[in-house]
């Protein structure tokens, strides 16, 4: 399985963007997926997860700003991101996992790592 992260940028605080996805490979439509992101300096630390039911799963700290989705048929993750603030600058990751069809905030969950796409917010 590949993933492809893309739809990062510079934005504003306040703002908006909305990152995509896109898996390629043996992929699984039940198995689950999620999005890790990593400031600079810091851990890589869990945002949301999403299983096939859908059942989201969100860090309290994107919880009512941030929406996880995905497309089966399109082989797509998404990230809705308003209200963006400086603390969410940070490179961002999907990850799906290999079996696993429980939306998980364990990275040892996810067998599956895209590149990443970097999110800057500006004050």
């Amino acid at each position: 399985v590949q993933l492809q992260a893309s739809g990062g940028g510079l934005v504003q605080a306040g703002g908006s963007l909305r990152l995509s996805c896109s898996a390629s490979g043996r992929t699984s439509s039940t198995a689950a997926m999620g999005w890790f992101r990593q400031a600079p300096g810091k851990e890589r630390e869990f945002v949301a997860a999403i299983n096939w039911s859908p059942t989201t799963l969100y860090a309290d700290s994107v919880k009512g700003r941030f929406a996880i989705s995905r497309d089966n048929a399109k082989n797509t993750m998404y990230l809705q991101m308003n209200s963006l603030k400086p603390e969410d600058t940070a490179v961002y990751y999907c990850a799906a996992a290999r079996y696993s069809t429980v939306a998980s905030s364990r990275l040892s969950q996810y067998a599956y790592w895209g590149q990443g796409t970097l999110v800057t917010v500006s004050s």
